[in-house]
């Protein structure tokens, strides 16, 4: 099997691991790649659901190695890869001086990103008439798990050790959405500050559009790199369904964002997620990925996973027929306009590990 769809399967089918305790730490809720673990295949680090109700019934499973991170990974009965999960990083040890475990200020996704939720609450979450119905951004603080501001200082803090101890290459801070017309992006511009003041280190900021533009300039003035705004879905009668209080932002003003964004941040240093699985036909994701390539924007294509203890927790997975239709069409575009993640500063679309689009655009 050809790495390029056993990746995607694995994305879509998910993995059953009788130990979910071996490599790094998978986490259960909240923002970002939730219910996943780090699997690195053939060399390249991937984010497989291991914790969904899809996973559970999964035709792949690993096979440990004993006294390793190593394992063979079978479908059905056949092997099929080896494969790797990356090991604990050293920064999770540490604790601010307030004794606050680093491990709760920012994780460690696949093997070289550091990723923060600046803010764990977010002003659409508890409301069901706004809440976005995948959403888990407040269930890691409710466990315990996370704090739920995280200070610019802190920020610095554990920036410098990931980099030092771990070789972090470039970091995500996302934040939930506050009750104010800049979205999030003034105490992002003010975290990144703190974080550049201490270690050179490239950054990408996600947040909603901003009511003003002039925002973009202060992010990338404060040290953002580059930046994530995120449509999710783009059938305007599928975002009112599934994210209701998201949706009040129409589609044309994330255009309008988009463009005043690349004016600032650069080619291919602003991006959006596209998730496939929530309605959007393949036609569909494939259209808006050309139109925002066009504009210089990434379209980072990743499948749906339902998060445990939302509303679409039994929302089924794409199919990974559907994910490698949609890969193959937006590889070919990337591929024709250059637009590879190699060529992105920072962010989850350099990271990729939430898809397998990387394997198709070179």
């Amino acid at each position: 099997m050809k790495k390029q769809q056993l990746i995607t399967e694995l994305q879509s089918y998910g993995l059953r691991l009788g130990s979910a305790s071996v490599g790094a730490k998978g986490r259960r809720g909240g923002a970002g790649p939730s219910d996943h673990k780090a699997v690195t295949v053939d060399g390249t680090t991937v984010m497989v659901p291991i914790y969904t109700g899809t996973a559970s019934q999964s035709p792949y499973t690993a096979e440990l190695i004993e006294g390793s991170h190593q394992a063979t990974l079978t479908r059905a009965t056949s092997a099929v890869a080896d494969i790797e999960f990356p090991v604990q990083p050293k920064f999770y040890g540490l604790t601010t001086a307030d004794g606050t475990p680093y491990w709760k200020i920012a994780l460690l996704h696949s093997h070289d990103v550091l990723a923060t939720t600046v803010q764990q609450t977010c002003m659409r979450y508890r409301d069901e008439s706004t809440a976005c119905q995948f959403c888990a951004i407040e269930k890691s603080l409710d466990q315990g798990r996370t704090i739920a501001r995280k200070t610019p200082e802190q920020l610095a803090e554990v920036a410098e050790a990931a980099v030092r101890l771990d070789g972090v290459s470039h970091m995500i801070m996302t934040t939930g959405t506050p009750n104010r017309s800049d979205r999030g992006a003034a105490y992002l511009a003010e975290c990144a500050q703190a974080i550049k003041a201490r270690v050179n280190l490239p950054i990408q900021a996600q947040c909603e559009p901003p009511d003003d533009f002039i925002w973009f300039e202060r992010m990338q003035q404060a040290g953002i790199d580059s930046l994530g705004m995120h449509l999710e879905a783009v059938d305007p009668a599928i975002r009112a369904k599934i994210m209701p209080g998201k949706a009040e932002v129409p589609v044309s003003f994330y255009f309008e964002a988009f463009e005043a964004a690349v004016k600032v941040f650069g080619w291919a240093q602003v991006s959006t997620y596209l998730l496939a699985g929530l309605g959007d036909s393949a036609e569909t994701l494939v259209e808006t990925a050309t139109r925002l390539i066009d504009l210089g924007v990434y379209p980072f294509v990743v499948p749906f996973v339902p998060i445990s203890d939302t509303p679409l927790a039994n929302h089924p997975a794409p199919s990974s027929e559907l994910m490698m239709t949609v890969y193959q069409q937006i590889g070919d575009r990337l591929k024709q306009a250059g637009m590879t993640t190699d060529v992105i500063k920072a962010g989850c679309a350099k990271c990729g590990a939430c898809s397998a689009l990387s394997t198709f655009e070179k």
